[in-house]
C-alpha cells in the first residue's frame, strides 16, 4: 500500500515538474567558443606574500600612461600574477565590436571579418585569447526629457549636459572613463570645463568565478551616476572592478589602481577619489581601502560584506542545513515550522512564504526513499544561497554559458578557489586549495543553550550534517533532460546532497578541515578584511532581512568589530540602513565631500577627528526621515550592549557560525578546539546540563569542539 502511494505520488509530481521545467533561451555564444588554450608561459611576478599585503610596496608602472588612441592597453597584470586562461572575451557584449586579432594558432574566441558573419568559419581571421580592444572616445548628452543619447562627433540641438566617455581595455577587462565636458571641448581628448575635480571609482557586485572578460553597460552605468555627473563628478569603472567576473581582489587593486592612472594621466589628479558599489562593489572598496593606497580616499560601499572568503565560512553550511531537513532529520515536521530554522541558521526564516525550488523538494525526497514533505517556508539561506553553493564551490559544475567548447569545460576546474588558485595553490591532486571548512563547529548550539531545541535533537543533527566532500570527489548536479530538448532540466540532486559526506551508525559523518594554505594566503594576499582600513566610510544598506534578501545587516557588524580590533576603534565607519523605499546616497556624498574638505584643511588630524559632526549611525524611514541617529543607536547583541533604537527599528539577524557560538565578527577559518571535557567544564553548554550526554557528545565530535577564544587558529601572524 505505502509502496503503491509513493508511486503516485512520484507520477504527480513528475508530471508536475515536466510541465514546469524551465527553458533555457538559446544560447548565442556557441559561434564564438573557445575551443583552444595557449601554452603557458614564464608568468609575471607576485609581490612576494610573506607579510600582509598592506606593508609590501608596490612596483613602478612599466606601461606607458596614457594609452593612445586606436592603441591598445596592457594585457599582462602589474603585480597580481599571470592573466587567467581560458577566458572568454565579451566587448559584443558591450556594445564594443569584436577585439583584436592576436594570434593565427586558435587560441581563445575566433574573430569574423564582420559581425555579420559570426558563425561562418571561412570569415575567421583570426583569433584573440587576450581580447584587447584599441581605446576610442565618444560622447553622451543628456536631453532635458532625460533621454540619453550617445553620439560621436556632433551633439544633438538642445541638452542639458554633455560627457566625454573614453573606452578600451587594461588587464584584459574593459575600462571606461566618463568626464563632465562642455560643448568647446567636444574637439579635445583632455579638456574638461565641468569637471569639478572629484573622481567616482564605480565597483560593482555579483557573484563571479573568473574565466570572463565581462560586460560593461555604458547606459546604465550613465544612469547610475546620473545626479553625481550633472554635478560636475568624474567617474571611472572596469569590468574587472565587477565581482560578477572575479573576487581576486589583488586582480581587482591591479586594475583599479592601473584605470585611474589612465585617468589621471589625461586629466590630472583629482581632489579625491570615492568609491561606491554594492555588495562585491562594496566589499572590494573596503579590501581595497585596507590592501593599498594609492587609489581610494574615501567608500561608499552598498549592501557590503567584509569580504567575499569569509563569507563563504557560513553560506557553505546553508545547503548542509538544508540537506539535513529535507533528507537527513528524524523529525521533519520539526522543521517545517521554520523559526526552528532560524535558529541553527542564524539568517532570517519565514513561515508561510515559498521558495522556488520548493517543488523540487518533495520530489528529490522520494527518489531518496523519503515520504515527501511539502515545504512550508522559506530563508535566507535558499533564496540567497540556492544554487550559488554550487557554483562557489563545486569545481565540476561552473554554471557558465556555452562560452568554451567541451573539452576545456572537463579539463577546467569551475568554482572560486580554482579562481583563486594562484594565491591559494593547488593540493596534492591538483585541486584548487580551499579556506572552507567545519571540524569542531557545534552547529544549533546557541538554540540548545537557549532549549529551542533539545539535547537529542542536536547531537542527531551533529552527528549527520557532515560537510562537503573533496573536491576530487565532487560531481555535477544531477540534472535530468528530455531527450528532444537538452536544455529543459529537473534537478534531481537538491542542495547538492550528493557531494555530501554521510552518517553511518556506527560513525558521524566526516567533518572537512580548511587548507592551511588557503587560509594563510587569503590573509597575506589581503583576500580577508582584518581592519586595516582608514578611510573615511559611510556603509549604506537597504533594510531588506524581511525580504530574505542574501545582503544581510550582519556583515556591516562584522567589518565594524574587524575595524576595532585592528585599529582599536571604528571611528571612520558611519552605518546607515534605510528602508527599502529610500537611498540616501544624495546626503552621502554631501557628507563624504564635507569630510574630505575638512581632511585637506587638517592634514595632520586623524581622519575620524575631523568627520562632520552631523554624520553618524542612522537609520532611515521610506520618506527619507531619520528615525534614530547617534552612537548608540545600532547598540545590540553584536557588541553585548542593551538593542538601540535602529536595532530595535530594524532587528539584526545571525549566521549560522555564530548560532554555533561563534564571534560577531566571522573571520574564524578553522576553529581552535578542545575535549568535550572540557568543554563541559568550562560551561559550552550552559545553563543546559549536558553531562549526561558526554559519551554521546565525545562520539560526535571525535576531533573535540570548536573554542573561538582563541580566534582563528589559521591565522598568520599580521
Amino acid at each position: 500500500m505505502f509502496k503503491r502511494k509513493l508511486l503516485v505520488v512520484f507520477v504527480v509530481l513528475s508530471l508536475f515538474a515536466i510541465l514546469g521545467l524551465w527553458l533555457m533561451p538559446e544560447d548565442k555564444y556557441t559561434d564564438r567558443q573557445v575551443k583552444s588554450l595557449p601554452p603557458q608561459e614564464n608568468s609575471p611576478p607576485y609581490l612576494d606574500l610573506k607579510q600582509h599585503i598592506r606593508e609590501i610596496e608596490r612596483p613602478e608602472e612599466t606601461f606607458n600612461f596614457p594609452i593612445a588612441l586606436g592603441e591598445l592597453g596592457p594585457v599582462e597584470p602589474l603585480y597580481a600574477g599571470p592573466p587567467q586562461y581560458p577566458f572568454y572575451c565579451m566587448s559584443l557584449d558591450s556594445k564594443l565590436g569584436q577585439p583584436v586579432p592576436d594570434n593565427d594558432q586558435g587560441w581563445g574566441v575566433p574573430i569574423y571579418d564582420s559581425v555579420e558573419n559570426i558563425g561562418k568559419a571561412k570569415h575567421i581571421i583570426g583569433y584573440s585569447k587576450d581580447c584587447s580592444l584599441p581605446t576610442t572616445t565618444k560622447y553622451a548628452a543628456r536631453l532635458s526629457d532625460n533621454e540619453l543619447v550617445i553620439f560621436d562627433k556632433n551633439p544633438p540641438r538642445e541638452y542639458t549636459h554633455l560627457f566625454r566617455i573614453e573606452q578600451g581595455t587594461i588587464n584584459r577587462y574593459i575600462y571606461t572613463l566618463v568626464v563632465p565636458v562642455t560643448a568647446q571641448d567636444l574637439a579635445s581628448r583632455t579638456k574638461t570645463g565641468n569637471w569639478n575635480k572629484r573622481l567616482i571609482y564605480q565597483f560593482e557586485g555579483g557573484s563571479g568565478i573568473g574565466f570572463r572578460q565581462g560586460r560593461l553597460r555604458l547606459e546604465r552605468l550613465l544612469n547610475r551616476r546620473q545626479e553625481q555627473l550633472e554635478q560636475g563628478y568624474a567617474v571611472i569603472t572596469s569590468t574587472g572592478n565587477k565581482t560578477s567576473y572575479t573576487y581576486n581582489m589583488l586582480l581587482a587593486e591591479d586594475t583599479a589602481r592601473r584605470v585611474k592612472k589612465q585617468f589621471t594621466s589625461l586629466y590630472g589628479e583629482p581632489l579625491y577619489t570615492v568609491g561606491i558599489g554594492g555588495s562585491g562593489g562594496g566589499l572590494a572598496q573596503y579590501l581595497i581601502g585596507q590592501n593599498s593606497e594609492g587609489i581610494l580616499d574615501a567608500a561608499l560601499p552598498l549592501y557590503s560584506y567584509p569580504d567575499m572568503v569569509s563569507q563563504t565560512i557560513y553560506a557553505l553550511d546553508c545547503d548542509l542545513l538544508n540537506a539535513y531537513y529535507s533528507f537527513k532529520s528524524d523529525a521533519p515536521e520539526f522543521w517545517q515550522d521554520w523559526e526552528n530554522r532560524q535558529k541553527l541558521e542564524g539568517m532570517n526564516a519565514k513561515n508561510g512564504d515559498t521558495h522556488l525550488s520548493a517543488w523540487l523538494e518533495p520530489v528529490n525526497q522520494l527518489i531518496a526513499g523519503r515520504w515527501p514533505v511539502r515545504s512550508k517556508g522559506n530563508s535566507e539561506c535558499i533564496n540567497g544561497w540556492f544554487g550559488l553553493s554550487t557554483f562557489v564551490h563545486n569545481p565540476a559544475q561552473g554554471f557558465l554559458r556555452e562560452f568554451f567548447a567541451d573539452d576545456i569545460v572537463e579539463s577546467t576546474q569551475w568554482n572560486y578557489w580554482e579562481d583563486m588558485v594562484n594565491l591559494y595553490g593547488r593540493d596534492n591532486q591538483n585541486y584548487a586549495n580551499s579556506a572552507w571548512g567545519n571540524v569542531g563547529v557545534q552547529y544549533g548550539l546557541e538554540a540548545l543553550r537557549s532549549g529551542d531545541i533539545s539535547p537529542e535533537t542536536f547531537l542527531h543533527l551533529n552527528w549527520n550534517i557532515g560537510s562537503w566532500k573533496p573536491m576530487s570527489e565532487m560531481k555535477p548536479e544531477k540534472i535530468w533532460t528530455l531527450e528532444k530538448n537538452k536544455k529543459a532540466a529537473l534537478w534531481l540532486s537538491l542542495w547538492s546532497r550528493h557531494n555530501m559526506t554521510q552518517a553511518s551508525e556506527a560513525n558521524p559523518a566526516i567533518r572537512q578541515h580548511p587548507n592551511k594554505k588557503a587560509i594563510e594566503s587569503a590573509y597575506y594576499s589581503g583576500q580577508v578584511f582584518v581592519g586595516h582600513n582608514n578611510l573615511p566610510t559611510i556603509d549604506i544598506r537597504h533594510y531588506l532581512e524581511d525580504k530574505l534578501d542574501m545582503h544581510h545587516m550582519s556583515a556591516s557588524f562584522s567589518a565594524r568589530l574587524r575595524l576595532q580590533q585592528a585599529l582599536g576603534h571604528y571611528k571612520n565607519q558611519v552605518i546607515w540602513v534605510a528602508d527599502e523605499n529610500y537611498t540616501p546616497l544624495k546626503e552621502a556624498f554631501e557628507f563624504i565631500d564635507q569630510w574630505m574638505q575638512n581632511i585637506r584643511q587638517t592634514p595632520d588630524l586623524p581622519k575620524w577627528q575631523v568627520k562632520p559632526e552631523q554624520l553618524q549611525d542612522t537609520c532611515f524611514g521610506e520618506n527619507g526621515n531619520i528615525l534614530f541617529a547617534g552612537p548608540d543607536v545600532w547598540n545590540g547583541e553584536w557588541n553585548h550592549q542593551e538593542k538601540g533604537q535602529c536595532s530595535e527599528h530594524f532587528p539584526i539577524y545571525t549566521n549560522s557560525r555564530i548560532q554555533a557560538g561563534g564571534p560577531w565578527q566571522g573571520s574564524i577559518f578553522e576553529c581552535h578546539r578542545v575535549s568535550v571535557e572540557e568543554a563541559l567544564n568550562r560551561g559550552f553548554y550552559s545553563p543546559r546540563n549536558m553531562t549526561p550526554h558526554i559519551e554521546a557528545l565525545k562520539t560526535t565530535f571525535p576531533d573535540g569542539v570548536c573554542d573561538y577564544s582563541q580566534g582563528d587558529k589559521g591565522r598568520p601572524n599580521l
